[in-house]
């Protein structure tokens, strides 16, 4: 990994501990009210709510990107709507089917999607975006 990748890959995470932020509080809501069950389904909307978050500041502080925001949005919510499904799909598995605990399920699934969605915006949603954040 080239270190201006490096840096850029930190800019993203750092970014992205802001919707994780509303994600981790939307589970915690639904914890309290109602269980296991809810807690997989506040995952999921609260991925929704951070992701438009992420997408502004990921847009501007991370990529710099000059695309037209119908290109870059329309792709950035692409790679995350697979990465929604997936965090679904994996929340699912690990709270409902193996019956973990839901905190480590959600941290598990965080990293994971946190790999996938840094390399589809990365790789495809802001791809050739310019970048004033060079190393």
């Amino acid at each position: 990994m080239t270190k201006q990748l490096f840096y850029q890959f930190l800019r993203f995470a750092a970014v992205g501990l802001s919707g994780t932020a509303v994600q981790y509080m939307c589970v915690a809501i639904a914890m309290a009210s109602s269980g296991k069950t809810a807690a997989v389904f506040g995952s999921a909307i609260g991925y929704l709510l951070g992701s438009v978050v992420n997408y502004i500041l990921n847009y501007f502080l991370t990529f710099d990107s000059d695309k037209s925001h119908m290109e870059a949005a329309s792709k950035y919510f692409a790679v995350l709507g697979v990465g929604w499904w997936l965090s679904l799909g994996l929340m699912s598995l690990f709270v409902l089917h193996l019956d973990w605990n839901p905190w480590l399920s959600q941290l598990i699934t965080t990293g994971i999607g946190l790999c996938w969605n840094f390399a589809g915006s990365k790789f495809w949603a802001f791809k050739g975006a310019s970048t004033k954040h060079s190393r």
